[in-house]
């Protein structure tokens, strides 16, 4: 493995990290970063909140060079729920979402609900589906029924 795949390696080394980068480059508006971060596999996808979904790197990547072309996006994930199975890893996320301020200088925050799946590859933990739809003020406070017993 060469060196600079050696050290992505390292960096991707949990689904944890990868997360992490991944709202971080979304942070910055780093979109070279954002894209490293996929898979190298034609069948990723991505859906922005109410949009379509978005298969493969080139459709993916052109989506957020939009998003990007209007500025960073200042989202935090709030909430994070995780089911880790073998080699695949999946996190449903609460984003808090600060909109750009109004007329009246106030920054209005939005609510978004993502799953993000996560596979385990040569190079690390890879994105292989990002999927947000719009969310609201009530889904800081999770619905966490008991399960009870089933027998």
């Amino acid at each position: 493995m060469p060196q600079s795949a050696a050290k992505t390696a390292a960096l991707l080394a949990s689904p944890d990290d990868t997360e992490a980068q991944f709202y971080e480059a979304l942070q910055h508006g780093d979109l070279d970063h954002l894209m490293a971060l996929w898979a190298d596999d034609e069948e990723i996808a991505c859906v922005h909140p109410g949009g379509p979904r978005l298969v493969g790197m080139i459709a993916i990547r052109a989506a957020f060079e939009a998003v990007f072309q209007r500025g960073v996006v200042s989202v935090h994930p709030e909430r994070v729920r995780r089911l880790h199975s073998g080699d695949c890893a999946i996190h449903h996320v609460l984003e808090r979402v600060q909109l750009h301020a109004d007329d009246k200088g106030h920054t209005p925050t939005a609510w978004v609900i993502a799953t993000n799946v996560y596979l385990k590859t040569a190079l690390g933990w890879r994105l292989v589906l990002h999927h947000a739809s719009p969310g609201s003020a009530g889904d800081v406070q999770e619905l966490v029924a008991d399960a009870g017993t089933l027998h």
